[in-house]
């Protein structure tokens, strides 16, 4: 018996899933800024922190690297996580690129934008248009709720962290 004389879904079931690769390879990428930037960080003013700045890039670094290496040795083994029974996600449909497309044109505007608009406006701006683009209709409460976790999201950094966040054209407002 040849590939040729299984059934269509028996010869594609045991393809691998060279996807996951990707996953791997953007894991190890993003691992291996982490850590180097971790070890290259300049200490400045955090001299007197125990912690200092570069236990949080080492450990997420290093945490990136690991799953890489545990994710790259389960995937030639064939293990894939099982769809949960809640799911009605249909693995044959094609991909919305439309959607993904436009969410990508909304991050590059928000990173462009986030200096002369501020924190504020442009993550207000970038969560109303997110939900809109994933499919919620409620624009004014859209808006409203997006208003409401940038204020937050500005005022935990700059009060809780100590560190400001762009203010833009509201400098001298927030």
């Amino acid at each position: 018996m040849s590939i040729d004389d299984l059934p269509a879904e028996e010869s594609t079931a045991h393809k691998p899933d060279y996807a996951q690769y990707l996953v791997v390879g953007v894991l190890v990428i993003v691992g291996g800024f982490l850590v180097y930037s971790g070890l290259t960080l300049d200490e400045g003013f955090a001299k007197v922190d125990p912690v200092g700045p570069k236990f949080f890039p080492l450990i997420i670094g290093v945490a990136a690297l690991v799953l890489a290496v545990i994710l790259a040795v389960a995937i030639p083994r064939g293990s894939k996580g099982e769809a949960d029974a809640g799911e009605d996600i249909d693995p044959e449909a094609p991909g919305d690129w439309r959607t993904v497309g436009l969410l990508i044109a909304l991050f590059v505007a928000m990173i462009l934008l986030v200096n002369p608009l501020g924190w504020v406006i442009t993550s207000a701006l970038f969560f109303a248009g997110a939900a809109t683009i994933l499919g919620s209709r409620h624009y004014v409460r859209n808006v409203v709720i997006g208003v409401v976790l940038a204020l937050a999201s500005f005022y935990a950094f700059y009060s809780g962290l100590g560190i400001p966040l762009p203010a833009g054209i509201l400098d001298g407002i927030l």
